[in-house]
């Protein structure tokens, strides 16, 4: 595998993680008391950016070293999703 290739998996890896981690224990500003004026009332009260960011770094890398190790090991290879066995003889 390409360095392009870990870093671009990497990047997928933490944005899917993202979107997981972003709405737990997240309160909006109705169930925290006083809308800002200007904002609509779900936004959230307190997004805790940074911590968020932290933490799904942390997870990313664990999740993205586990598909990395699979990956350079040779358990799955791109060979093992070619469910058609080719395009042989122009047959589609």
């Amino acid at each position: 595998m390409t360095i392009g290739a870990a870093l671009v998996l990497y990047a997928v890896v933490w944005f899917m993680t993202l979107f997981i981690v972003l709405p737990i224990r997240l309160k909006s500003q109705t169930e925290d008391g006083p809308v800002v004026k200007g904002t609509p009332p779900s936004a959230p009260a307190d997004p805790q950016l940074g911590k968020r960011a932290l933490i799904v770094t942390g997870i990313s890398v664990v999740i993205w070293l586990g598909v990395m190790a699979i990956i350079v090991s040779g358990v799955i290879s791109l060979e093992m999703f070619d469910f058609y066995d080719g395009i042989k003889g122009g047959h589609y």
